[in-house]
């Protein structure tokens, strides 16, 4: 009984009746060990986002950013580590991985700077540097060219332990790392505490500023590991590789329950919520519904998520 009284067990318990439909919708094709380890490697890239989209909401805030910056990180790491002589490389590629981490974590800084020392909306510094890092990674590479990475880059992605992709495991590192900061750290509990009222806060001792701006660079540090994946995955990068990683990382954590109005929320219903999309994405595809009508269905699933943290606040106030 404990167990259903769990905050997570609606969540799970969607996540049990989705798997059981998509296997009755393909003879079970979807339930085949192959298909869940596929899902576990598709929704890797989402997952890693999707625990640093969470701190950015709880803190009340938003990084539409995150897509672009994912763009942006992958053409400048396969052009610093490519051999062809029309792009930058070629580096050592623990330095470009490297590099790679610190050009996501530097652009979320940027977003951290607009959005706590400047007090500019998140919405509108995260959707504009969204748009400056997609032109960037056009220019980076040569209009829109796809620049092939080395093939020292594939162990990140086509290489498995125990037969799970390291991707998984990758992504399992990152909600345990972010399982800790909000339950264990005194920069987890000051999270919660701005996303629930910036004033008190402030006035409990909490630097308000220097809070926001650490989660906006923990979200594009992340961004850049999703870009690490996805270039290893493809083993090339482009500025079309990469497309819906903002929408698909706010669907996963909004329907894992962190609230869009900041101050609720945790990263294993951040973790179910990502597996709930991931099992709706390749359902839908086992399914061959079109891509345009995928979209409309994770659209409609952030309106309903949207509309039950509304409901659940109206309840509560």
């Amino acid at each position: 009984m404990k167990a259903v009284r769990s905050e997570h067990f609606p969540l799970i318990a969607i996540l049990i009746v989705l798997i059981a439909g998509f296997a009755t919708m393909t003879d079970g094709k979807s339930l085949h060990t192959d298909n869940l380890l596929n899902i576990l490697l598709q929704s890797s890239m989402v997952g890693v986002v999707s625990v640093g989209q969470a701190l950015v909401l709880i803190t009340a805030g938003i990084d539409l950013s995150v897509g672009g910056t994912a763009v942006l990180v992958a053409c400048i790491g396969a052009s610093l580590l490519s051999t062809e002589p029309s792009f930058l490389g070629s580096i050592p590629l623990a330095a470009g991985l490297v590099l790679m981490l610190l050009a996501g974590a530097g652009f979320g800084a940027i977003n951290g700077v607009l959005v706590s020392r400047l007090r500019l909306a998140p919405l509108i510094v995260t959707l504009a540097t969204w748009q400056i890092a997609n032109g960037t990674a056009f220019v980076v590479s040569h209009g829109g060219d796809t620049i092939r990475a080395p093939g020292a880059v594939a162990f990140i992605a086509h290489q498995s332990i125990g037969g799970v992709p390291i991707p998984a495991f990758i992504f399992i590192a990152f909600i345990v790392l972010g399982y800790f900061i909000l339950r264990h750290t005194t920069f987890g509990h000051s999270i919660y505490a701005v996303g629930g009222n910036e004033a008190t806060a402030w006035l409990s001792g909490i630097r308000v500023s220097t809070v926001r701006f650490w989660v906006y660079v923990i979200s594009g540090l992340c961004a850049a590991v999703a870009a690490m994946v996805q270039m290893s995955r493809v083993m090339a990068a482009s500025p079309n590789v990469i497309t819906g990683l903002e929408l698909d990382s706010i669907a996963a954590v909004v329907i894992g329950g962190v609230s869009l109005f900041g101050g609720k929320g945790s990263i294993i219903g951040v973790l179910v919520g990502v597996l709930i999309l991931g099992v709706i994405n390749n359902g839908m595809n086992m399914a061959r519904l079109n891509i345009f009508m995928q979209y409309m269905v994770k659209g409609g699933i952030i309106l309903v998520a949207v509309a039950i943290d509304a409901w659940r606040r109206r309840r509560l106030s």
